[in-house]
């Protein structure tokens, strides 16, 4: 964008100024999310430094700890590979049930997580319809860490249908015409054209889904099981403390999943961002 577009967009811009939206920006922020993030690093810092580190150090919270980061990045790459697939047939392809099938992708926003747990953990009980099949193999879905798993798929999986679906409707066919006019087969057109240009919206997508199951509480405390060392996540592990009047401990937890998170999250979008820093020097 040139010099002289960008003083006649700013000119003639329907907000006010750059100045005043700015300072109305970071207020609004500042009070949403700064302040009150900032508040558990202040109420952690009583501990010292030494027993933050012990605190955070304990084996019940790194075994919850790995496996609430662990349990979230496995369900993200399962919806970034699914829900791919799930948007590209609902973005190219037309059939009969398709505004149902539609429907039923957004069912996770509005479900109450707890209700979704409750569901879950009776399908995939013991005694469930899908748990029982699984029974005479001596495989167990429900209070361990795989039903945890599902569980974080169910509720990520419409971030990345959202997020790659609008950039799938905007694709022109022709691109992938062109692609097989020049002798690409379908895995060539779809790694040297489609993939390229759905990278940024794939990981904006994943990254949704992963933020999403890192904080995901309602959805997995019933199928979870909750067994400390076993399957007990760090959000319910924070509850536990809270409920114990330990604000010190819990927040202590709450500040390293928030350092981890944003760690995690910043370097997806610096891959985002050279992703499509790429894809426009190739366009």
């Amino acid at each position: 964008m040139s010099a002289i577009r960008r003083a006649l967009l700013t000119r003639h811009s329907v907000l006010p100024g750059f100045g005043l939206t700015l300072g109305y920006t970071l207020l609004y922020l500042g009070l949403i999310v700064l302040i009150p993030l900032s508040a558990a690093f202040f109420n952690s810092a009583v501990l010292g430094w030494d027993g933050f580190i012990a605190a955070v150090t304990t084996p019940r919270v790194l075994a919850a700890l790995r496996l609430t980061f662990g349990a979230s990045l496995i369900a993200a790459l399962v919806n970034a590979v699914f829900g791919l697939l799930v948007a590209w047939v609902l973005a190219r392809y037309d059939f009969f049930g398709k505004k149902l099938v539609d429907a039923f992708v957004d069912l996770p926003f509005a479900l109450p997580t707890a209700v979704a747990g409750i569901a879950l953990t009776a399908i995939y009980a013991g005694n469930g319809v899908i748990g029982k099949l699984f029974a005479p193999y001596d495989i167990k879905i429900a209070f361990t860490p795989l039903g945890i798993t599902l569980a974080l798929i169910f509720i990520g999986l419409p971030y990345v249908v959202r997020t790659v679906q609008p950039v799938l409707d905007d694709l022109e066919a022709e691109q992938e015409e062109a692609a097989a006019s020049l002798g690409a087969n379908r895995r060539q057109t779809f790694w040297r054209v489609i993939l390229p240009t759905l990278a940024p919206a794939l990981l904006t997508g994943f990254a949704l889904a992963f933020a999403r199951a890192i904080g995901e509480y309602g959805s997995v405390v019933f199928i979870a099981g909750n067994m400390p060392l076993v399957s007990e996540i760090a959000p319910l592990l924070i509850i536990t403390k809270l409920e114990q009047y330990d604000y010190a401990g819990a927040t202590a937890i709450a500040v390293v999943m928030l350092v981890i998170s944003f760690a995690l999250l910043l370097a997806i979008n610096l891959l985002q961002w050279w992703s499509g820093s790429r894809t426009r020097e190739d366009a």
